[in-house]
């Protein structure tokens, strides 16, 4: 069964969508099945992997509001072993449709449910908010990837976001964890940069992932082509940062399976 990953933060511009797509690009490189789904309305995702979004017919908006079936909805990108389902402009109203829906939080969850086993890893790319549509992604996700921009303003909103996985946790959905706060857009040659990455991992410890993710042109200019980083220039600083993120992210998920099962057995 898949495992159901949110990349969230409620501050834009600190990374969540080039995490999204070029995270999920990786691990299909490296051979995992993977799926992306856009829960952004701004549908940068989507963009971002070769799909014009003025284009798109259906999309999560179809499967939240409609009920449309999810397997209809995924699309096949041109990266190997990459498959996403798309996002809409309409999103933005979806939050005030959901109002009346009973259980209004699990509509993603249980919408994923239908194809969660089809994939070794779903990447949910969440919205720069905290709005329903967030909430849905952290209720139907196992765990979630904070991005924090190497920058002092990136922390000031992180301790309301951990707050709201704490919440999340407590009523929602009690096995969602932290997969790891990702250090992005680092800069070397900022002091600042570096004061930032050591207080995040002087605070938070083995919650930081080993990878950090540079700042680095290449990251940028993929997304004008419609294409992921390693897709692009698989040579790139950009790339080799998130393959690196990929292996991390799979080196983790095997600890955690093989962990689990040794608890099994002796139970």
């Amino acid at each position: 069964m898949g495992r159901v990953i949110s990349i969230a933060n409620q501050k834009g511009g600190v990374g969540k969508t080039t995490t999204a797509i070029n995270l999920a690009a990786c691990l299909g490189v490296l051979e995992k099945k993977t799926l992306i789904i856009d829960a952004d309305p701004q549908a940068n995702a989507t963009s971002g992997v070769g799909f014009d979004p003025a284009n798109i017919k259906t999309s999560i908006y179809n499967a939240l509001i409609d009920g449309e079936d999810v397997e209809h909805l995924v699309m096949q990108t041109s990266n190997p072993n990459l498959y996403i389902i798309p996002s809409h402009i309409d999103l933005v109203g979806a939050e005030i449709e959901m109002i009346n829906i009973p259980n209004r939080e699990y509509v993603l969850n249980k919408a994923i449910e239908q194809i969660r086993d089809q994939f070794d890893y779903i990447i949910i790319d969440c919205s720069p908010s905290l709005g329903l549509i967030t909430l849905n992604s952290l209720t139907a996700s196992d765990s979630v990837i904070v991005p924090i921009q190497c920058e002092y303003f990136a922390l000031e909103g992180l301790g309301k976001l951990l707050n709201t996985i704490k919440i999340v946790q407590s009523r929602l959905n009690k096995n969602l964890d932290i997969e790891g706060l990702l250090l992005t857009m680092y800069d070397t040659r900022l002091r600042l940069a570096n004061q930032v990455v050591d207080e995040v991992r002087t605070h938070f410890q083995q919650l930081v992932f080993d990878t950090v993710i540079h700042r680095n042109i290449t990251l940028g200019e993929a997304p004008s082509h419609g294409e992921t980083v390693i897709m692009h220039d698989a040579s790139s600083k950009g790339a080799l940062n998130y393959l690196s993120l990929a292996k991390e992210l799979i080196a983790n998920s095997e600890e955690r399976l093989a962990t689990e099962k040794v608890t099994t057995d002796e139970c």
